[in-house]
């Protein structure tokens, strides 16, 4: 990429790549400066190119760092599928300016996840998508559906399924009662802040690290170690409501993030996760199919990525929808060789979804030439 970026004439592709590699490397804030750059020359850039093109596909995406929009290009790499993507804000949900303007493509993607700081794009793109020329997945008023206290409400009858209770407050308004709980900061991703809170001293020295008006998500602590004492993780993608295994991670601490929890380093963990991705659609899917579908019906989006555990007595445990949560297939294959089997599964029923839902774009242009 440094290589691309140094010999590149364009000056908005050259930043936007410095963007991805300052990123890569955990630099964020030069990161988020090169895009802000590149934002001025342009909206738009072309992001996978395929020869021969099968679809070409339009994302909407707000500016931020990777964690701020649906990582598409990993769930399109090596295929025939166009990727262009769109920056948008809240003005730019008209789509009207002199750096922008809407390519030809066969679908759009609404790709921006819910946050704090995409809300108001996403409230702003619902009226303007109400007359768009071509199909698309993802509505933004779905996608706001996985706000944390938002989708607690929603699975409250959700059946054999457990979503802690998840509150939204400001600092000042949050006590220590004797019951352990967990808290984050409101917008944080990939565990930042996130902390279970078991006193009164615990919290005080919390709360002192941020702002007085920072705002919070406190929700009950959900304990479920597994009866060997280490706890489970699923990353589970949904594809128009049919479950997909993306991993299992398997730690000693509550807070189960995959790389940290050393599964590069133990084969026995990867044999585990190697069995459960073999049996997950016999077993887990079928224990919780009616779950699945009523998280579908629920939050209605085409793709979305459940973060789940299973409790002791056999319940789903949810404790995140996000349509923006990574799947990927970059893990080394000589440890990991089980997984490009089950990671093409996902790639492959995307695609299909693209290929069926862009089918209505294609048929309508013929039938307008016609």
């Amino acid at each position: 990429m440094l290589a691309q970026a140094a010999q590149s004439q364009d000056q908005a592709d050259l930043f936007m790549k410095m963007f991805y590699i300052f990123g890569a490397y955990g630099q964020d804030e030069t990161a988020l400066q090169m895009q802000s750059k590149a934002l001025e020359f342009r909206r738009t850039f072309r992001v996978v190119s395929p020869e021969n093109p099968k679809i070409k596909l339009l994302a909407l995406v707000a500016a931020g760092d990777m964690m701020d929009n649906t990582p598409l290009d990993f769930l399109i790499e090596n295929s025939d599928i166009q990727l262009e993507l769109m920056y948008v804000d809240s003005k730019a949900a008209e789509m009207q300016s002199e750096h922008m303007s809407v390519p030809e493509h066969d679908l759009m993607y609404v790709a921006l996840g819910e946050s704090p700081k995409n809300n108001p794009i996403l409230d702003g793109l619902k009226t303007r998508l109400d007359a768009w020329p071509r199909p698309y997945i993802n509505k933004p008023e779905c996608i706001k559906k996985c706000a944390r206290d938002v989708f607690c409400k929603l699975m409250s009858n959700a059946p054999n399924t457990l979503v802690a209770n998840t509150v939204k407050k400001m600092r000042h308004e949050i006590k220590y009662e004797s019951t352990a709980f967990t808290i984050r900061p409101i917008g944080s991703h990939a565990g930042v802040g996130f902390q279970k809170i078991s006193s009164s001293q615990e919290l005080e020295q919390y709360l002192n690290a941020y702002p007085v008006d920072q705002l919070f998500y406190t929700a009950e602590f959900i304990d479920y170690k597994s009866s060997d004492g280490k706890y489970r993780k699923y990353r589970i993608a949904m594809v128009e409501g049919k479950p997909f295994i993306s991993h299992l991670a398997i730690s000693d601490h509550w807070i189960v993030h995959y790389f940290p929890s050393g599964m590069e380093l133990s084969q026995s963990k990867r044999e585990e996760e190697r069995q459960a991705m073999l049996s997950f659609d016999e077993q887990f899917v079928k224990q919780h199919a009616k779950a699945f579908s009523f998280i579908h019906q629920s939050l209605g989006l085409d793709y979305v990525v459940l973060d789940c555990a299973q409790s002791l007595d056999g319940k789903l445990i949810v404790f995140e929808a996000d349509s923006g949560a990574w799947v990927h297939a970059t893990d080394p294959v000589e440890l990991f060789p089980y997984k490009p089997l089950f990671m093409q599964k996902i790639f492959d029923a995307f695609r299909e979804m693209l290929i069926r839902k862009s089918k209505v774009s294609k048929d309508a242009a013929q039938g307008d030439k016609r």
